[in-house]
């Protein structure tokens, strides 16, 4: 069985301060969420806080990017052995908001896929369409050539030590969610694509869903065969909220 997983993408939010607070609450509620996965994604200049904030405990850190290349004159940018450096364990890849907002291709994406996971990360390798493409009823189409660069790149195998994270990007951000019917629909296109390659990886391989995830529809996502967890934007800055979905991943483990 594939063991649940709630990541948290506090996005360009935070400081010091607010995240010693939010991350306290959040120890303190640990017992909540025995027996599955939580991840927490800070922005970039509080990863070593963070890291030191959660040393001992069973909160992974992640990255909310990084760079397409290694060290080296590349100002501004992050290398994965540097998110190690500073203790991370993943890293999320192709957000819809860098794809858009920073142009991303999915040349890019794969190549961000394969320097993290050289670098011992566990990419969190987003995929979604814009409202505009499912409307068209292209949502199949973007989505598998999202995963078919990452395929084509790193090879199925790749998937077997990474998580696909399907976030619809008129959900983001929005206050609208994908049904749980709707999300289902394209986490097992996901996950059948993969087995068209390797039906092992296909069955082990977890596929969250993003996209105004909150604890009021959690139970109904979580309930659906493919959707193994959630990668959580701006409820994740709720200790309570973000506990609540966690507790809920725990009860459909």
């Amino acid at each position: 069985m594939r063991r649940k997983l709630v990541a948290g993408n506090w996005k360009m939010q935070g400081r010091q301060a607010s995240n010693a607070a939010l991350l306290q609450s959040l120890k303190a509620q640990e017992a909540e969420w025995s027996g599955i996965d939580v991840w927490i994604a800070p922005p970039a200049p509080y990863l070593l806080q963070v890291a030191a904030l959660l040393q001992g405990d069973g909160i992974k850190l992640a990255a909310q990017n990084v760079a397409s290349e290694s060290d080296g004159a590349y100002t501004g940018e992050i290398s994965a052995g540097m998110l190690v450096d500073c203790g991370c364990k993943a890293v999320i890849i192709g957000h819809s908001e860098r794809r858009t907002y920073y142009g991303e291709t999915d040349v890019q994406v794969a190549e961000k896929f394969i320097k993290a996971q050289g670098a011992g990360l566990v990419p969190v390798f987003c995929v979604g369409e814009t409202l505009a493409e499912r409307e068209a009823g292209s949502t199949a189409a973007v989505v598998k050539r999202q995963l078919e660069a990452v395929l084509a790149s790193a090879g199925v195998k790749a998937l077997a030590q990474a998580v696909i994270a399907y976030e619809p990007v008129w959900a983001i951000g929005t206050g609208r969610t994908a049904t749980p019917e709707q999300a289902q629909e394209v986490h097992a296109l996901l996950r059948a694509r993969v087995a068209q390659e390797d039906e092992e990886t296909a069955l082990g391989l977890r596929i969250l869903y993003g996209g105004s995830v909150k604890a009021g529809n959690a139970e109904a996502l979580f309930a659906m065969a493919d959707i193994d967890g959630a990668l959580v934007g701006g409820a994740s800055l709720d200790a309570n909220e973000f506990v609540a979905i966690a507790r809920i991943a725990r009860a459909a483990q």
